[in-house]
């Protein structure tokens, strides 16, 4: 749900490198004009047929047949293509690459359900500057509402927690100052999934839905069974964020749904994926959204949640219940919930709108569910329509969406606020991995040898080089510091010195050392034709960590220990042993983790065999 050590770590690589996090944002440009022309026009509620729409600057200005428009104007030719707003992912964690990733696959705007609320700040004071013209728009809850030691907690961040309705109106109070602009809760005790987890009580939701509504801000609900979802619903939430998959509903649910006028975001994509079917694994595949899928996208779509004993989760469950809930005249709106397993932002949207259309819903009562219906129940009033004075945010497809929900996959172009986007760097840079991936192995290191550090410096002969890797990136507190020392394996006269802490605030923290094997940060490299690592180390007698990072493996580390002595020890890694060939190896980092406190290690004669 949120940033695994992992991906944390590629941002402090980027970080480090001087490399950007997202793309280069983009200062607002002169106001420009274009028109596309004789397109079937979905404006978010319904068909205008085949028309033109005309853009000025950031504003939609004109819908017709046949328009005049200013000389300047450049032509879009819309013939066999449908034109419609840009995407709302209504629920997302973003973070990293998130909202350029979102954009490149025609979501304009991300509605995200928890995330570090000081970045999530940050980034709408520059949307509100005009900048980041190039990534998705982000609107955010920020932090959660959850128990001490609920869901939400687990993932490292320290967050704040309620434990009773009477702390609810602070509790609010206190988001809502941090940048919160709406209010979301977890309701959720995981017993559907085969989990326990702690959850708030019922009137502990109840209460903090009035402290909400007291300050007239939205309050959505995560559940995870029906029962939770019934309660949400009682108790006055203005809308679920995700379905249940636990049960069927009963003859009631989408009555009493439809009744309180709230709505529901169903999250399809992610409960394929937790009923045991990863959601994404078709997306890899299809041609038409393949070319901008990473290693990293690809590896998370192709991966599912894991299935614990005593799970009730049927996939079929939520398929019924979108029935119930068209049927009753429910608002559903389209989320992924990326980047759980089976998702990833932006290209899951199009399999959220194609399992929203297999449960029920027409293609463009999906597309409305991706466009006009969550602006509408968000707030968003600038955007979701094609509307004569709304923002240009606009996505063309080649061939009719509103006869096939595929062809949204077969995207011809993305303008964020009248600003087309520029998707070839994304695409040409999963080209530039593969042939990485494919290269004959490196001759840059036909003898094996990495690092010895006699040079007094410390340098590596493959790749970008070594540098100090720390959790510090993911909110964690931990310290590392490298250099050369006197003092060998084997006799010889250097080593490199990795001391610091490993804070105890995060559970999957690290504080170490990494060595990036390929020419850039990350960017894999072939050494297929070598078998091991090998290295000599000495330290304080703890159990360390060398964290393998393979492109195939996407941002997932594979790990191997050892315990350090007071003596220089060789130590041999198979490639094997972490389930690889060596083929497109991106870095290897020497790491503790687990037990935080101080350490003290030294390594030496790097060589991979």
């Amino acid at each position: 749900m949120l940033k695994s050590v992992a991906a944390a770590l590629v941002a402090t690589l980027h970080a480090a490198s001087g490399l950007p996090v997202c793309a280069q944002n983009l200062p607002a440009p002169a106001a420009t004009a274009f028109v596309v022309r004789n397109a079937r026009v979905f404006d978010g509620v319904r068909d205008r047929g085949v028309t033109d729409v005309l853009v000025v600057g950031e504003r939609i200005t004109a819908i017709g047949r046949a328009l005049r428009v200013p000389a300047n104007a450049m032509a879009i030719d819309g013939r066999g293509k449908t034109l419609m707003p840009g995407l709302i992912d209504a629920h997302t964690h973003s973070y990293g690459e998130a909202l350029r990733t979102a954009i490149i696959f025609g979501s304009t705007t991300q509605l995200d359900q928890f995330s570090d609320i000081t970045v999530a700040t940050g980034i709408r004071t520059r949307q509100a500057a005009g900048e980041m013209l190039d990534v998705a728009d982000l609107f955010s809850a920020g932090t959660l509402v959850t128990s001490p030691k609920g869901h939400g907690t687990e993932y490292g961040m320290v967050i704040p927690t309620i434990s009773a309705p009477s702390e609810a109106q602070a509790f609010v109070d206190a988001r809502l100052a941090e940048g919160s602009q709406w209010i979301k809760i977890v309701y959720d005790n995981g017993s559907a999934y085969g989990m326990s987890i702690p959850t708030i009580t019922k009137e502990t939701m109840r209460a903090v839905i009035v402290a909400a509504h007291a300050r007239k801000k939205l309050a959505v609900v995560h559940i995870g069974d029906l029962a939770g979802a019934r309660d949400a619903i009682e108790v006055g939430a203005d809308g679920l964020v995700h379905l249940f998959v636990d049960s069927a509903p009963d003859a009631e649910f989408a009555r009493v749904v439809a009744q309180h006028r709230a709505f529901v975001v169903p999250t399809m994509s992610v409960l394929e994926s937790v009923s045991g079917s990863p959601s994404g694994v078709s997306l890899v595949t299809d041609p038409l959204l393949a070319p901008w899928i990473s290693s990293d996208a690809a590896t998370n779509l192709k991966t599912g949640f894991p299935r614990r004993a005593g799970s009730r989760a049927q996939y079929a469950h939520a398929v019924a219940t979108i029935k119930a809930l068209k049927a009753a005249g429910v608002p559903i709106l389209a989320g992924t919930d990326a980047p759980n397993p089976g998702t990833w932002h932006g290209v899951s949207m199009h399999r959220e709108l194609q399992l929203l259309v297999d449960a029920g819903l027409t293609p463009a009562e999906a597309i409305a569910a991706a466009t006009s219906v969550p602006a509408a129940k968000f707030l968003l009033a600038d955007r979701g329509r094609i509307a004569v004075g709304l923002r240009a945010d606009l996505l063309l497809v080649t061939g009719d969406a509103l006869a096939d929900i595929r062809a949204t996959r077969n995207i011809a172009g993305v303008w964020k606020r009248g600003v087309a986007v520029n998707r070839a760097p994304e695409r040409e840079a999963v080209l530039a991995a593969t042939r990485a991936a494919t290269a004959p192995p490196s001759d840059a290191l036909v003898a094996g040898d990495v690092s010895d550090f006699e040079s007094g410096k410390p340098d590596a002969k493959i790749g970008f080089g070594w540098m100090v890797s720390t959790d510090a990136m993911a909110g964690g507190k931990s310290v590392a510091a490298m250099s050369v020392v006197d003092g060998g394996a084997n006799g010889s006269t250097k080593s490199l010195s990795v001391t610091g802490t490993l804070d105890a605030g995060l559970p999957y923290g690290w504080s170490g050392a990494m060595l990036l094997t390929g020419k850039a940060p990350m960017q894999p490299a072939n050494f297929s034709s070598k078998r091991e690592l090998r290295f000599w180390a000495k330290g304080d007698g703890q159990t360390y960590t060398v964290m393998l990072f393979s492109q195939a493996r996407g941002q997932q580390p594979l790990t191997r220990t050892f315990v350090s002595s007071s003596e220089w020890r060789e130590i041999i890694m198979p490639f094997t042993d972490f389930g690889i060939d060596g083929r497109d190896i991106q870095g290897l980092a020497w790491t503790l983790t687990g037990r935080p406190g101080s350490f003290a290690l030294q390594v030496d004669d790097v060589r991979l065999r």
